[in-house]
């Protein structure tokens, strides 16, 4: 699985959801997650999520810390169960690194998306292309622009550069030892 970090900042509007985005617009090839800041602003066109669509949700932020992953020739559950592990991941790695600002309390996960009591700090989907899984899962860097209440990098005092790094690397871990698991074992009768 590849990685990058994009430095450049630019807005994400639901239209870099798609097959090979990493790949043509970014030259990373394969099996990847890449990462960038940029503001959020999803219109109707480009929303997915039909639960969202029904309840016409106003998706946006002025800067939110971005991740696409993509997965070829898995389906729908897939994608979902890698979305809902980045999120497990994510959970895990704030509740580490932000303890001193959290007191002793905990950040939850309630299925993909991550809060602080009643601060929602992430958002996310999973879909599916003719040739691959895709899943973008976005949190909070600042708590500007945004339609509900939200909870933000800023505030757990974490730096989303960083975040980010160590986030794909634990997940690029965990993605290969899941491949691993599935080439050592012998078949069952």
């Amino acid at each position: 699985m590849e990685s990058l970090f994009i430095e450049k900042k630019f807005a994400y509007d639901g239209s870099q959801l798609r097959s090979l985005f990493a790949y043509l617009e970014h030259g990373v090839l394969g099996p990847s997650i890449i990462s960038w800041q940029g503001a959020c602003d999803i219109p109707f066109t480009h929303m997915v999520d039909g639960e969202d669509l029904l309840a016409k949700a106003v998706i946006e932020s002025d800067e939110m810390l971005h991740f696409i992953i993509e997965i070829f020739d898995r389906d729908l559950f897939a994608g979902v169960a890698l979305q809902r592990m980045f999120a497990s991941i994510a959970r895990d790695y704030l509740q580490k690194h932000a303890a001193a600002v959290l007191n002793g309390q905990s950040l939850m996960r309630e299925g993909d998306d991550i809060y602080w009591n009643d601060r929602k700090l992430s958002i996310s989907i999973a879909t599916k292309s003719p040739v691959s899984v895709m899943v973008h899962f976005a949190m909070n860097v600042t708590n500007e622009g945004t339609p509900v209440k939200t909870l933000s990098l800023s505030d757990l005092k974490l730096n989303p550069a960083k975040v980010a790094e160590d986030l794909m690397h634990l997940f690029k871990t965990e993605y290969q030892d899941i491949l691993i698991a599935t080439q050592k074992v012998r078949p069952v009768n």
